[in-house]
């Protein structure tokens, strides 16, 4: 797309270029279900009404909705950009199966992290006060993770024990 974007509208200024293309960027993403011919249309018949009305998106324009180069190097970007977005599509499960595999990664590594350091005053505080309530024996923690899982282990059983109770 950006190699199509170096070819294209040479007689704009840099600035017309650009706001032109995110605009049919934006106009292909928003209608994927239209044809390129349909949007082209659309595009230039909005543009002449909103010239006609003197209230243009993009006044440069005047003296380019007509001409045939115009258009064809107009055709030429909706067309990349569609292809773009049908890749973007198809690159959907990969990405998300990537984001997925990244979250699981910094889990891991959190968990590794905890395991070497010192579990906290609160979680030793809370550990101690669950040992207490459940008539528990206390066991020696030696690291955050072990402390998380310990405390988690207890809250897991004697909120089911609870349970049965009320149940």
């Amino acid at each position: 797309m950006y190699q199509i974007k170096n070819q294209i509208y040479l007689d704009m200024t840099k600035t017309q270029k650009s706001a032109l293309c995110n605009f049919l960027r934006a106009l292909v993403k928003k209608s994927p279900e239209m044809c390129m011919e349909d949007i082209l249309d659309k595009f230039i018949d909005d543009e002449k009404y909103y010239l006609e009305i003197n209230n243009p998106h993009f006044e440069f324009l005047q003296n380019y909705l007509d001409d045939d180069k115009f258009i064809e190097e107009t055709m030429l970007y909706l067309r990349e950009c569609r292809k773009y977005y049908d890749y973007k599509k198809k690159q959907e499960p990969l990405i998300q199966a990537q984001k997925e595999y990244e979250k699981k990664k910094r889990a891991f590594l959190r968990e590794v992290k905890m395991s070497k350091e010192q579990p906290t005053k609160k979680q030793l505080y809370y550990y101690d006060r669950l040992c207490k309530k459940y008539n528990i024996e206390k066991k020696e923690l030696t690291s955050k993770l072990e402390a998380r899982d310990e405390i988690e282990r207890i809250l897991n059983e004697y909120s089911r024990d609870f349970e049965d109770i009320n149940g």
